[in-house]
């Protein structure tokens, strides 16, 4: 029982705490360039998510993510990619829909056709009651070169307690 209470407590502090960004879910996208980063690359766009809704039983769930990715440099161009997010661990309730915003940065400015295809892996951790918020730390990506922005916000409606090691497979459909 305790450590249900302490879950609740947990994920009532993640709500409130998170109340600015609950509506992630719904606000446009929009980045500006910026300066390399010598320890991340070069920015070299944003990939957008639309996570499908699901359930989340006690040891994990699984959803289909679609995404698209926006270059910044060069051709500005947009590509579309498809897959599947699995959490293992605690993940209890619902959800309806998410969104999932990351910053894609790259060695150099350069890009080639499905460079996001690959695993990323790491842990979510994420509190929804009517509209909620999650944190996720992925890593992984194309061999090292291309990579997502480590740290990143979810916005999602539904009900949900989670707290889950993370995969994301990406495939590009083009």
């Amino acid at each position: 029982m305790r450590k249900i209470l302490t879950l609740a407590f947990s994920a009532a502090s993640l709500i409130v705490a998170g109340a600015a960004v609950a509506r992630a879910a719904d606000l446009p996208t929009s980045y500006r360039e910026e300066e390399p980063d010598q320890r991340n690359g070069v920015k070299i766009g944003y990939l957008d998510c639309e996570i499908g809704g699901g359930v989340g039983y006690v040891l994990g769930s699984a959803k289909e993510v679609d995404c698209t990715f926006h270059s910044t440099v060069g051709s500005k161009r947009v590509e579309h990619y498809s897959g599947a997010i699995r959490k293992m661990g605690v993940d209890l309730g619902f959800t309806t829909r998410s969104r999932l915003v990351w910053l894609v940065f790259a060695p150099t400015a350069g890009y080639h056709h499905g460079s996001l295809s690959g695993l990323y892996q790491g842990a979510t951790v994420e509190a929804t009651l009517g509209a909620g918020v999650g944190t996720n730390i992925l890593v992984g990506g194309t061999s090292g070169s291309i990579h997502l922005q480590t740290v990143s916000v979810t916005g999602q409606l539904g009900l949900n307690v989670a707290a889950t090691g993370t995969s994301v497979t990406l495939t590009s459909t083009e």
